[in-house]
């Protein structure tokens, strides 16, 4: 039940993005841009942790849940650091998920040849 929860979430987030990518003239990155800011908003106000919760996957691997995540490990610093944790706890929360990132476009670099739009 979990996976089928899962999978019904996530398809509608992406259904949701992708119907402001069609009908909207705002560019990919200043949608990618907000979803982030708006998980990490619903995470801060505890919004969206009740939401992981609910959905698992489908609601933390999309770039909502980014914006959580990132939330998360900035308020885990500030508790353990103070005001330096402001800067280094977003980092550390998903350092897992930006080396990935890294990784596999590097390696996806590699074995595709990529063609300047233009």
């Amino acid at each position: 039940m979990a996976l089928i929860k899962a999978f019904i979430v996530g398809g509608i987030i992406c259904a949701i993005v992708q119907i402001f990518i069609d009908k909207t003239k705002l560019m990919p990155g200043r949608i990618m841009t907000g979803l982030v800011v708006i998980g990490a908003v619903l995470g801060a106000v505890g919004l969206y942790q009740p939401f992981i919760d609910f959905a698992g996957a489908g609601a933390s691997i999309p770039l909502l849940g980014f914006g959580n995540t990132l939330i998360k490990g900035v308020k885990e610093a500030v508790d353990a650091n103070g005001f330096l944790g402001t800067f280094m706890g977003g980092f550390k929360a998903s350092a897992v998920g930006i080396s990935g990132a890294l990784i596999f476009g590097f390696i996806s670099a590699l074995i595709f040849k990529s063609k300047m739009q233009g």
